[in-house]
């Protein structure tokens, strides 16, 4: 693009990529706007430049010229919800058939402090840019199919670059979350790194303290959930930026595995193996929920109860011990510690897959019906039963009540 200040019309190629755009809710909220000014809206971010790389963008975002309120009033004219869910900085979630869409006015940083920007709202376009992250994030789209590209980003994203937008220190003083952001979106798109941007990261990581816990939490979980997660990491490690996040040394190797047997691996399962006991702690630092924390703790509990040899009577046993999920996990660590051969590994989880997980239909209640007075007996009893019926293999409800009931003249 020559004149980075032009607007150019989408070529055919990519035209065919941008089929949101006539999506109904798009349509509607573009009509909202057109009834205040035509050149009020542009697109831009992830749905500009996923669609320009022939992705379907998963989010669509917008920016105006146009002020929160006065946003907020063409929608409620239109008919169309709204949701002030930034107003204070401009950032208005339109809402129609719904479906929504973040829609900022433009701004300029007056002040900023490595965390969050003081701003001020602007009617330039290029003024905007300059304030976002990377040239490939700051191309907009008018609603009539036409580029902005102020900083160049789309050449950037043709060769594949993730490039800081001007100075990449000053950029990263705004954010150092976009110390992070730098190795996710160069992840996503690139084979290596920008020189600049990663000097840049580097001279500037102790800025990575100063985030909260959610912020770098929610960050480094959107660079294990990537294909090539280990090469962010990578990067990340050789620029001594990794420990600042977690401080214990990081099993790439065993996250490489992981991801080779299951793409979709869940955060907390990819945690305990690049971190295994050293990682304990680590679900407060990056703030994940209980229930992530528990399937990290789970999957690393299981690993250590693996018993050999896996044929179906033990997996059985330990499915109904350690649960079909845990189990799983524990056997997908045990993959990524070189523990278990890839052919074993492919055949438990197959067997897996066919076992179902059995039920134990005794509790407290037959032991004090069949005359156990109740008390700390009760506990000891079923849980000798419980052992007895894991060693049959599971017999079915008749045999758990024939258990019970030798078991109970022994009680008493």
């Amino acid at each position: 693009m020559s004149d980075r200040g032009s607007l150019v019309p989408l070529t055919d190629s990519q035209r065919e990529h941008f089929s949101w755009l006539r999506d109904p809710h798009v349509e509607k909220i573009i009509k909202a706007f057109n009834t205040a000014d035509s050149g009020a809206l542009r697109f831009v971010g992830g749905c500009v430049r996923d669609s320009l790389l022939g992705q379907r963008p998963k989010d669509i975002d917008a920016a105006t010229t146009l002020r929160p309120e006065l946003v907020i009033d063409l929608l409620a004219k239109a008919g169309l919800r709204s949701v002030p869910t930034g107003v204070e900085h401009g950032t208005v979630t339109a809402i129609a058939d719904h479906k929504a869409i973040e829609i900022t006015t433009l701004r300029s940083d007056i002040s900023t402090d490595g965390r969050r920007a003081t701003v001020a709202f602007t009617d330039d376009w290029a003024e905007d840019a300059k304030r976002r992250d990377f040239t490939v994030n700051a191309i907009y789209l008018t609603p009539d199919e036409q580029l902005f590209d102020p900083t160049g980003g789309v050449n950037d994203l043709s060769h594949r670059r993730v490039v800081f937008i001007g100075n990449a220190e000053e950029r990263i003083k705004e954010d150092y979350l976009r110390i992070m952001r730098f190795f996710r979106f160069s992840a996503r798109f690139c084979e290596g790194f920008d020189p600049a941007g990663l000097a840049a990261c580097m001279a500037l990581k102790d800025g990575i303290s100063s985030l909260s816990a959610e912020r770098v939490g929610e960050e480094f979980s959107q660079i294990l959930r990537l294909p090539k997660a280990r090469f962010a990491l990578e990067g990340m490690k050789e620029t001594a930026i990794l420990p600042m996040i977690w401080q214990s040394p990081a099993d790439l190797d065993a996250l490489e595995r992981i991801k080779k047997v299951d793409a979709a691996a869940s955060v907390p399962l990819l945690l305990a193996a690049l971190y295994g006991d050293a990682g304990s702690g680590i679900d407060q630092r990056l703030r994940t929920s209980n229930a992530e924390k528990a399937i990290r703790e789970n999957a690393m509990d299981a690993f250590k109860k693996l018993r050999a040899p896996f044929d179906q009577k033990t997996i059985r046993a330990q499915l109904y011990q350690l649960g079909k999920d845990s189990f799983a996990d524990g056997l997908t660590l045990a993959y990524a510690n070189k523990r278990l051969p890839a052919q074993e590994f492919r055949r438990v989880m197959e067997l897996v897959s066919t076992i179902e997980v059995p039920e134990f239909a005794i509790s407290g209640k037959h032991i004090v019906a069949a005359g156990v007075p109740p008390g700390p007996a009760i506990s000891a009893l079923l849980a000798s039963i419980e052992a007895r019926w894991i060693d049959e293999d599971f017999p079915g409800e008749e045999r758990q009540h024939e258990l019970l009931r030798a078991a109970i003249p022994v009680a008493n």
